[in-house]
Order: C-alpha cells, then structure tokens, then sequence
C-alpha cells in the first residue's frame, strides 16, 4: 500500500507539468533594444536642459528609439503565450521560434518546446 501511494505522488508530480504547458498565442514585435538606445540618447541630449529636459528627453527617445527600430526594420521576436490559468504575458525569444499554437515551458525569463 505504502509503496501504491509514493508511485501515485511521483507519477503526479511528474506529469502535472505536461498537463499545464504554456501555449504560444501570437507572434509580437519587440523593440525593447530601440527604446533603451532611445531613451538613454534623449536623456543625454536633454539634459542640456536641466533635470527636467533630461526626463522629457528619455521619455521622447523612449517612444521615438521604438518607432525607429520598427520602421527600420529591426524588431525583434517576441511571444504572447497563455499559461494553465488563461493569463497571457509577453516573453522575448531572441535565439529560438516557434508556431502559433505550440506548447511550450517556462524556464526563467526563457520559453523552450515541450517535448510531446
């Protein structure tokens, strides 16, 4: 009996990642690279103006570093994929692709295939 119910346990807890696997909603563009370049330029060239110029300066390089980035061309990949509890959040996949509807997992800030 005891021998049934530590087999059980392990067999859950092995499997329960399986059945809570991430899922890719769409494909986003990033520009995060774009609105950091932007905002440390704008804040460098605004702060001719003091303390306040060099906070409107990155708030502008922020927004204008992103547009810039997109209108080149240079965005990046990035996903939006929905977890076991319907919550969506965006994850940035640099190096790695993947389809619309692919199961994936969590490892830190990193999404990886599910192995099937």
């Amino acid at each position: 009996m005891t021998r049934s119910i530590a087999l059980s346990f392990t067999l859950c807890t092995l499997l329960s990642p399986l059945c809570q696997a991430d899922q890719i909603i769409r494909e986003v563009p990033d520009t995060t690279a774009g609105q950091g370049f932007g905002a440390l330029t704008g804040m460098m060239v605004g702060a001719a103006g003091g303390p306040i110029g060099a906070l409107v300066g990155a708030v502008g390089g922020f927004f204008a570093g992103s547009a810039v980035q997109a209108g080149i061309g240079k965005a990046e990949t990035a996903y939006e994929v929905k977890n076991a509890q319907d919550e969506i959040s965006t994850v940035r996949s640099p190096n790695a692709s993947f389809e619309v509807g692919q199961q994936v997992t969590r490892k830190g800030a990193r999404v990886v295939a599910s192995e099937e």
